[in-house]
């Protein structure tokens, strides 16, 4: 697919316009196929590092023949840097991410005014939902493991980490069946709770990426930083802003609905706008610095914005500092 065909499916309203995540995810990795390297989560080295357990799908090379015949059970041999190449993709499914202010109707030259399941607008949600099946498109073509868990209050799907052909079925499936909206209207974003209960999961390092606005207490994103660094993972970010929220355009008196249990507000929205975006920079600050304070990368994206070049810049970004750190030792 030439360059300008492949950024214009990466726009989000023609993105809205398509019914499979499979097909989503495809036309974003093509907008990042070219010059990249083999994967954005290289460690840095292939010194042995452990055994782990066989799983069905796994590459057969690797196992260890000498282990079985001790133990008449399947191990595999694991690298420092294979270690590094399973990935973990948590999406925040809680109340707010169901907020979306880009209408399917705009820029998308189909006269079509609601998704396939009736929402009228693209949702944080939406957004968030592209971007793991993308992330986890790469990585399954890169022949590495990949698992997804969407959480609110607590996780409410998982798929276990897999190199199988049939995990993309499963995480296009877990993203497909648990939409914000109605299930999840309402409920609180619960991340550290989230973060406890997937590393129950984790017997071995790997990569997590995390998707969300991170609208939560600087105090409860702390603890599940500081969780993730102690159990020895790395982490990457992505949080997900809506171009209303960011600008605070609104100009008309009307009621301001909770969209996690709190009570609707009638409010002047003119009278609050400077006092908001003041609030809201100071939180995105605090989030940037708690983040980079635990060396985890960041990258904040916009529903109203395509996929592909901030994704781009963030794989290039992460891969010149793995470089450097490597280039360090």
């Amino acid at each position: 697919m030439p360059e300008a065909d492949a950024q214009l499916y990466l726009h989000p309203q023609t993105l809205a316009r398509l019914s499979s995540f499979e097909l989503r995810a495809k036309l974003i990795v093509e907008g990042l196929s070219s010059g990249m390297h083999r994967s954005p989560y290289q460690g840095f080295s292939v010194e042995f590092a452990q055994h782990r357990p066989y799983s069905p799908g796994d590459d057969i090379r690797h196992l260890d023949w000498k282990v079985f015949g001790r133990t008449d059970k399947l191990q595999l041999k694991q690298y420092q840097q294979e270690t590094n190449l399973d990935l973990v993709v948590l999406v925040d499914a809680s109340g707010s991410m169901g907020y979306g202010s880009r209408t399917f109707e705009d820029a998308s030259g189909m006269g079509r005014t609601t998704s396939p399941d009736g929402r009228a607008h693209w949702s944080k949600f939406d957004h968030a939902t592209a971007l793991a099946a993308a992330l986890a498109y790469i990585t399954l073509r890169q022949s590495d493991r990949v698992g997804l868990v969407v959480f609110a209050d607590e996780i409410r799907a998982m798929v276990r980490r897999s190199g199988s052909q049939g995990t993309w079925r499963q995480i296009v499936g877990a993203l497909s069946t648990h939409p914000v909206a109605p299930q999840n209207q309402g409920r609180p974003t619960g991340l550290a709770r989230a973060i406890d209960q997937a590393l129950t999961q984790l017997t071995t390092r790997c990569v997590l990426a995390l998707i969300s606005d991170l609208y939560v207490e600087p105090e409860d994103l702390r603890a599940a930083l500081a969780r993730v660094r102690h159990a020895g993972h790395d982490l990457l970010v992505f949080q997900v802003v809506d171009k209303a929220e960011e600008e605070f355009a609104f100009t008309d008196a009307a009621p301001f609905e909770g969209l996690e249990g709190e009570p609707a507000l009638r409010v002047d929205p003119r009278s609050l706008r400077k006092a908001y975006l003041e609030a809201y920079h100071a939180h995105l600050e605090k989030v940037l610095a708690l983040i980079r304070g635990f060396g985890f990368d960041y990258q904040k994206l916009s529903t109203h914005d395509w996929l592909g070049p901030p994704l781009a810049s963030f794989v290039a970004r992460r891969n010149a500092r793995l470089k450097r750190g490597k280039a360090a030792r």
